[in-house]
Parts: C-alpha cells; sequence; structure tokens
C-alpha cells in the first residue's frame, strides 16, 4: 500500500506502525551492520527508528526514539545547503558537478577520469571538495559553524560524537586521502589535505536522534516564513539523482522521492511540499528499510 495520494496529511499511526513492523522483518532477512568502522559494529542490528513530520506540525514516529547515531554521509546535503547559502551557487558548482555517478561513492577512478573534478556534492569526493570551502581555522573550528547553524536553522540539537570519531581517526582511510590528494593537484581543494579531512571526518560524525535527523529534512521542505527555497530545490534534486550514489536512478523510479543515506543507518527522505521521513536502522539495507516504511 502507498502513502495516500492526499500525502502525509493523511497519514495515521496504525499504517506507521505496520510498515515499521514489515521493514523490521525485511531487514532481518539479510541486513548487516558495517563492520570497517569498529564504533559503528557496536550497534544493536535490531534497533530501529523512524519519525515522519509534516508542515501542519504533525509527528508519527515509531521505535525507540532515544536513540543517537551519527549521521554520517547523510550530513552531506547539509553542507551544500549550508554553502549555497554562505557563498552562491555559482562558486560552489564551480569546485563539484551536478551530474549522477554509476561508480561507488568513494571512487578514485571516476573522479580521474574527470580531470580531479567531482560529479556531484553526494560522493566521497565532492563532499571533500566542499568541506575545503568551510569557515574556519581547522576542521574543529569548520565543523563547529556548521553544526551551530544547523541547529539553528532547524532546531536540532546535533553534537559531535567523540567515540565514533576516535574510531574513525583510529583507521587510515588511503582512499579518501587520494582523492583529497587528486582534488588539490587538480586545483578543487581550497584547504589542505590534512584540514580537508580532519574536516570531513568531524563532520560525518555530528550525531543525533531521529527527532533531530526529521527536523534537517523539515529545513529542505521550505514553509512558513523559510527563504531558503531556491537552495532547497537544488539540494533535493540532486539528493534525488545522486543521494544513494549508483543505485539513485532505481530507488528515484521505485519511491521517487529525494533521499540520502549514511552508513551508521541513518537515512532521510523529504517529501516535497509535504514534511520528512527520517529513519535509523543500522542494518546494511537502510534504502529497502525505508522503502518499505513509505511504500509497502
Amino acid at each position: 500500500m502507498k502513502v495516500p495520494s492526499t500525502g502525509l496529511q493523511s497519514l495515521t499511526q496504525s499504517q506507521l506502525d505496520a510498515w515499521v513492523m514489515q521493514a523490521q522483518i525485511h531487514a532481518r532477512s539479510g541486513g548487516k551492520l558495517p563492520d570497517y568502522i569498529p564504533g559503528l559494529a557496536e550497534a544493536d542490528p535490531d534497533w530501529l527508528a523512524v519519525q515522519i513530520r509534516n508542515v501542519n506540525g504533525d509527528i508519527y514516529t515509531s521505535g525507540d526514539l532515544t536513540l543517537s547515531f551519527p549521521l554520517m554521509s547523510a550530513v552531506k546535503p547539509f553542507v551544500l545547503l549550508y554553502l549555497l547559502e554562505q557563498l552562491g551557487a555559482e562558486r560552489v558548482f564551480d569546485h563539484v558537478g551536478m551530474l549522477p555517478s554509476d561508480r561507488p561513492f568513494n571512487s578514485l577512478a571516476q573522479l580521474r577520469a574527470y580531470e580531479g573534478f567531482p560529479r556531484n556534492s553526494m560522493l566521497n569526493s565532492g563532499a571533500i571538495a566542499l568541506m575545503s570551502l568551510l569557515p574556519g581555522t581547522d576542521g574543529s573550528s569548520r565543523c563547529e559553524n556548521l553544526r551551530q547553524w544547523l541547529n539553528k536553522n532547524a532546531d536540532c540539537h546535533l553534537f559531535l560524537d567523540e567515540l565514533i570519531l576516535e574510531s574513525v581517526r583510529s583507521l587510515q582511510n588511503e582512499t579518501n586521502i587520494a582523492i583529497a590528494r587528486e582534488l588539490a593537484d587538480s586545483g578543487y581543494l581550497q584547504a589542505s589535505v590534512a584540514v580537508t579531512i580532519d574536516t570531513y571526518n568531524q563532520l560525518c560524525c555530528l550525531a543525533g536522534t531521529v527527532g533531530d535527523l526529521a527536523s534537517l529534512g523539515m529545513l529542505l521542505v521550505p514553509f512558513g516564513d523559510r527563504v531558503l527555497a531556491e537552495n532547497c530545490r537544488i539540494v533535493k534534486a540532486l539528493m534525488t539523482t545522486c543521494g544513494l550514489y549508483e543505485r539513485s536512478g532505481s530507488f528515484a523510479v521505485q519511491v521517487g522521492l529525494p533521499t540520502k543515506s549514511g552508513v551508521s543507518g541513518a537515512l532521510l527522505s523529504v517529501v516535497p511540499g509535504e514534511g520528512a521521513i527520517a529513519c535509523y536502522s543500522p542494518r546494511s539495507m537502510q534504502q529497502e528499510t525505508l522503502s518499505r516504511v513509505c511504500f509497502c
């Protein structure tokens, strides 16, 4: 059963509970925790939380809403939104493209194929390029500037998860470092490799609850006196075409909502003009979980 054509305003709690139950069954059939970041591998694979908000102020929830988790790559749309607001589209897209990718999220080969110009801001290469544009003298100040801006504008309570950051820093992510060096050699990195990678790591470790993630999603649904409309449109378009990397096209056909995932299990969809759907499910089948929450 699909979400009713009248939109999120007609959603009922019983519908959401039924969809979440089906999503849990589906995730247990084949999902698994990511094991390449030790801190993420410690999550309980059965954790699940969903929050749906609409422009009328209605909030529907299911699961454990107290769970906090790092956003990981789900922060990427909001780095883009922030920079569009601060620098304007022309400068931002001088450093990153708008084209979908059929390669993995961290493909160095694709970056080199395009002479060091990242195809879009949702890939690691594009996000790393944008990290170098953030204001601040080091990774900590750049992360804090964005964290404060998001908390103020989205009315959320993001914090830096120091334990996950320590876990991330314990790994030598040679691929991201190689991407940053390639960007620097091509002239698309505006800060040092070390500062840019530290900024990237810290921002991916910004954490919150599923309620905070839903609040971020509502930032992309301009209503009332919000004036972010054009930049929100750009971000949502890139979420639709690029937010799930090489699977973005099939997901857009099947579900049709701007969506961004994070390896932690964070998953956010925006229903244009209607509201936001936030999900946390640490098993690796997050896209399919959200599909079933929204369109069982």
